[in-house]
């Protein structure tokens, strides 16, 4: 919501109904209580998370109605369409509060998967938050962050599932490691080829805040990376 439109309307709004009644000189608790009246139209008007263009309109609305010259909108008509926006408005904000919600508790569970992993044996955290746990020791070439390279891999989230895997596709990827998520460029230039290694990636260094397909946002990812071979 651009709630600094709404607020600018809302002060607006204010003066207008200052402006409109009797002439008696209003002293500074009179301002503040037309003041409160703006705040409690702003609260009406915060669930219909209104755009510039429409915050302009009730403006527009109010200041003709008050002036004596609103134009006549049929009620029958106008009043089901306002009603059936702000459904649909409330409803949305109500969703973004949920997944807000969600994307909190998710962020609090991941900092907890990701330290309990980091305690694993033989594991080593880095300074990004990358949680790097050698299975099997390579010996041929060790990828730069710009390289190319062939792997296969399995991507889970905390809970297990598996929302990502070249085993399942049946051919591994070739790509830069300047073309993949934080956590990889970083864990990946510390394996060798013919090396497996588990890399788990705080959010911070994975898909962040916004998420991605079956990730949700905030989400710790697990990867567990065959390097097969370093191209160039």
């Amino acid at each position: 919501m651009n709630r600094k439109v709404v607020k600018n309307a809302v002060v607006f709004v204010g003066a207008l109904l200052m402006a409109s009644t009797s002439s008696y000189a209003a002293d500074a608790d009179d301002d503040k209580t037309f003041y409160f009246l703006g705040t409690v139209i702003y609260e009406n008007l915060e669930s219909l998370n209104l755009s510039d263009q429409e915050a302009k309109q009730v403006v527009s609305g109010l200041r003709d109605a008050l002036a004596g010259k609103a134009e006549a909108l049929d009620q029958a008509v106008y009043g089901p369409k306002l009603q059936a926006i702000s459904q649909e408005r409330m409803l949305a904000a109500a969703e973004r509060e949920l997944e807000a919600a969600a994307a909190e508790r998710e962020l609090e569970a991941a900092g907890e998967y990701v330290s309990g992993l980091a305690a694993e044996k033989g594991a080593t955290q880095t300074d990004s938050g990358l949680v790097y746990l050698e299975l099997q020791a390579g010996d041929g070439a060790q990828p730069a962050a710009t390289s190319q390279v062939r792997a296969h891999y399995k991507g889970t989230l905390r809970d297990g599932t598996v929302f990502d895997s070249s085993y399942q596709r049946g051919e591994p990827l070739t790509i830069g490691l300047n073309q993949v998520i934080p956590c990889w460029t970083e864990g990946i230039a510390m394996m060798k080829e013919g090396g497996k290694a588990k890399l788990t990636c705080p959010s911070t260094i994975a898909y962040g805040q916004r998420g991605q397909g079956g990730i949700p946002p905030n989400a710790a990812l697990t990867f567990e990376v065959e390097l097969i071979e370093v191209l160039q």
